[in-house]
This record gives structure tokens, sequence and C-alpha cells, in this order.
């Protein structure tokens, strides 16, 4: 398990509460999924800033991943080996929260998800590259 607890930043809140608008998705940790897998697919490391205020908005790892949590450790780790950033624990939980936050940040820009057919055309054109 990468993290226990989720607890995004109030930034973060606001965009996924913008997309849940759009999207017409109601659970948080649907969107995070999406976020941190588009994140993932990027070619480069995740700017480390912090992360700001933390919202009231917790969600546990095992919700977070559901019956596929191991698949979603298991990418962030790929990832790492695949950057040579190391695979412990603390690194784990460092990019995974650093790909969650790039993730929403990218979602959320302007125009990009307008609907939830703009959010699943996102894995039909990531299947092109």
């Amino acid at each position: 398990m990468i993290v226990k607890q989720i607890r995004l930043s109030v930034q973060d809140k606001d965009r996924l509460s913008r997309l849940k608008g759009k999207t017409g998705i109601q659970n948080w940790n649907i969107l995070c999924r999406w976020a941190l897998c588009c994140s993932l697919q990027e070619e480069s490391v995740p700017v480390d800033l912090p992360a700001g205020e933390e919202s009231n908005v917790e969600i546990s790892w095992m919700t977070f991943g559901g019956e596929n949590y191991k698949l979603y450790e298991a990418l962030v780790k790929a990832w790492c080996l695949h950057m040579g950033i190391p695979t412990d624990d603390a690194s784990l939980a460092k990019y995974f929260k650093l790909h969650l936050s790039r993730g929403i940040g990218y979602l959320s820009s302007t125009n990009l998800i307008r609907s939830l057919d703009d959010l699943a055309g996102l894995a039909l054109n990531a299947e092109d590259k």
C-alpha cells in the first residue's frame, strides 16, 4: 500500500468539484484514478511543489484503488523504475501524490474536459500514442 490515506489539497478539491459537475462522476476516487493515470502517461517528472492547505476530503488507499489497488501501486512503481527513481515507500508515496495532483490539474485545465465524453476521449487518444 503506497499510502494509508489520501488527503486532497483545497485546490485539488476545488478542481475535482468542477470536474464532477462537468462529467457527472460523483465519486472522488474515480476522478482521482483518471488523474493519476493521465499524469503517469506523461514522460516527465511532476514538479515538486508544496501541496498547499489540506481540504476535508480524505480517501483511503483501498477506496482510491478499489479492487485494482495493486495495479495502481504497480503503475506508480513501474513509472519510478522507468524514470530511475528509487522505489522505497517514501519515494512511492511522494510521486503518487505528485502525480495525483498534476493529473487533477491536467484534467481540470481550461476546456480540456467539458463532459464525460471528453474524459472518455482521453483514453481513446492515449491508445494512439
